[in-house]
């Protein structure tokens, strides 16, 4: 077997493993980057209900674990391990992790986006201490505490609501008056009488030493500051792509990764699918899909090389 791949793919969420599945089924040798923590954001959730074919839904990790394995059944390689520079210059394109060396006709790329943080030296010295980004993950250890959920949007709402299976209390905290939650999740979260909504309101710290035991706030409107006592805080403002490694590719003002009709970039023969370009829908389905996309557009691709 040639040391060149016909597919690289980095990434290994929904995206990343149907890539490597439809690829390799199509008798293309296949090397999967996987990372460390393979599996992508699914892993951090628990029932998924909405992905079809699952009746009673499916856990998120074994649903990860399914499509690896159903992968690899075809030939795909996996190595666990993260991509620390590129080189898509040239031909054959060239993938690094440290200074071990991987070439590939085509790479694509699937890997997704991560949790979007305050930025604060707080919340760094406090994560995995009471700071959060997965209720699913982490609610159970809020038994009968005071937790915040920061963010506005139907993220934010299912969080809220979520925790209230554990917590005694959930502060849903957001920067303005207005939603961008859809009607139906904020209602709910209305209705929800553990939940005390407080807006126009912006963390400017995480208080405690060891452990989450408030947050400082400041008001947006009258820039007065308080302090609310709590267990814990969950992030639920947004994501960012994990794309920063690619800088030879075109990226919008957000830095998802552009591409065209065809899911490839404006580098010939480098292909883009999931959450690292799709900042609309964000869907497991849909990622599934645009790897199915990336694959065959990638195996076209190289027939007419």
């Amino acid at each position: 077997m040639s040391n060149i791949h016909d597919v690289i793919v980095i990434g290994a969420g929904p995206a990343g493993y149907t890539a490597c599945l439809y690829s390799s089924r199509a008798n293309l040798s296949v090397l999967c980057f996987e990372g460390w923590q393979p599996g992508g954001q699914l892993t951090t959730t628990t029932v998924i209900e909405n992905y079809p074919g699952f009746e009673k839904g499916i856990d998120g990790k074994e649903l990860m674990k399914e499509m690896r394995a159903q992968a690899a059944v075809f030939g795909t390689e996996y190595i666990s391990k993260d991509v620390t520079r590129v080189n898509f210059a040239t031909t054959p394109k060239k993938v690094y992790v440290g200074e071990e060396e991987y070439e590939a006709k085509v790479v694509i790329i699937a890997t997704g986006a991560k949790p979007r943080k305050l930025g604060l030296e707080s919340e760094e010295r406090l994560w995995a201490r009471g700071v959060s980004s997965c209720a699913t993950c982490d609610g159970f250890f809020f038994r009968e505490k005071k937790v915040a959920v920061i963010g506005g949007g139907d993220s934010a709402m299912e969080e809220a609501n979520f925790l209230t299976k554990f917590a005694s209390k959930v502060y849903l905290v957001h920067r303005r008056e207005e939603f961008r939650a859809s009607k139906i999740m904020l209602d709910r979260v209305r209705a929800n009488e553990k939940i005390e909504i407080l807006t126009n309101k912006g963390v400017e710290e995480v208080l405690g030493e060891q452990k989450v035991t408030g947050l400082k706030l400041k008001d947006t409107v009258s820039g007065e500051t308080s302090e609310v006592e709590l267990d814990g805080m969950f992030l639920a403002i947004g994501h960012v792509p994990v794309t920063q490694l690619f800088e030879e590719i075109n990226k919008d003002e957000n830095g998802y990764l552009i591409h065209n009709e065809n899911t490839m970039t404006n580098i010939p023969g480098v292909f883009a699918a999931g959450d690292c370009v799709d900042h609309r829908y964000r869907q497991a389905i849909t990622a599934a899909a645009m790897g199915c996309q990336a694959s065959i557009d990638a195996e076209k691709w190289l027939e007419t090389q």
